[in-house]
């Protein structure tokens, strides 16, 4: 392995919490290696890329170019191809979210290379990468071993914990990439945001609701509890089909898989496509007032009992400690 690439984002002019996650996965790999560690952003500004440094980032691809001002991933994966096959990478560091999985397999197609997807743990062997990551809905966990010039990897936000470890300088490279209009094969008209909202993949703290809360009117109990824990909010399956919540807090199998240091789980019985999504994080707390409801399975802390009793309790007992 000589060269590795990991891929930056921003967002409100900072490095997002999982680019300086892949930064330090990025830099243990090229130690254990001897390989060399290099970004690539794309239209980003000059502090969230001195934001890099902190974490031990010295070199940064920087692609700067108004065609990119809006998300394409025909457009985005044609040119982090490019940079690939020009500088001569041998292993790509992706977060494992939308566009993550999105670009990585774009990617991959494109180049015909390996790539493994959701990895939570990477181990150097003989100088080989060993990935590990869940299968079978988070039931196991496999060991993988790629073949390959060029391997691409997705790594689950929260998993790989970042370290300050600043770097003497970043050098910012501007690179030149080659595309036509046809190369472009979708148009962003319009984009929704969730302005001032905490994502559940980045947040240390995620408390979600389930079909326990009974209606989208008590859903502030959840909110308020996730505010006081200075978490975000998140919701199972039923609950967002049932057009309580948006999509984007959806945690599960087909929603978000998410690996909080807690997550509070409220009124969720714990279907398997739901524990898909939250087992790995560090502690889970249930509250449920059926007692035999799985997630106590997968709980470190379980509180049976009425939610609509047990979490205003919760959030005055917070606030008291916090005072």
């Amino acid at each position: 392995m000589k060269k590795i690439l990991v891929y930056l984002e921003t967002i409100e002019n900072k490095l997002k919490r999982v680019s300086s996650e892949l930064i330090t996965a990025g830099k243990r790999i090229a130690s254990e290696t001897g390989a060399e560690l290099f970004g690539v952003a794309i239209n980003s500004n000059s502090e969230a890329l001195n934001q890099a440094k902190e974490f031990g980032l010295e070199r940064v691809l920087h692609i700067e170019s108004p065609d990119f001002s809006n998300y394409s991933v025909t457009l985005y994966s044609r040119a982090i191809s490019q940079i690939i096959q020009e500088k001569g990478f041998d292993l790509i560091l992706f977060p494992a979210h939308t566009w993550g999985f999105e670009l990585a397999a774009r990617i991959s197609a494109r180049l015909n290379c390996p790539y493994v997807s959701d990895c939570v743990g990477i181990e150097i062997e003989n100088g080989e990468i060993l990935i590990q990551k869940p299968v079978y809905a988070g039931k196991a966990q496999v060991t993988v071993k790629l073949n390959g010039d060029v391997k691409i990897l997705s790594l689950r936000p929260n998993v790989f914990t970042a370290h300050i470890n600043p770097a003497q300088d970043v050098l910012v490279e501007k690179v030149e990439v080659h595309f036509q209009n046809s190369d472009k094969k979708e148009v962003v008209v319009n984009i929704l945001k969730n302005e001032g909202k905490l994502d559940v993949l980045e947040a240390d703290i995620v408390v979600s609701g389930g079909r326990g809360i009974k209606g989208p009117e008590n859903y502030h109990l959840i909110e308020e509890l996730a505010k006081t824990l200075g978490g975000a909010v998140g919701a199972s399956r039923a609950v967002v089909d049932a057009g309580w919540r948006p999509h984007s807090e959806q945690v599960g199998q087909t929603g978000k898989t998410v690996s909080p240091t807690l997550y509070v789980a409220c009124g969720i019985s714990g279907a398997i496509q739901h524990l898909a999504g939250m087992s790995s994080s560090k502690y889970i707390l249930a509250i449920n007032k059926d007692k035999d409801a799985p997630i106590f399975k997968v709980a470190d802390f379980g509180i049976v009992g009425d939610l609509f009793n047990v979490i205003p309790k919760l959030i005055s007992e917070i606030k008291k400690y916090k005072e």
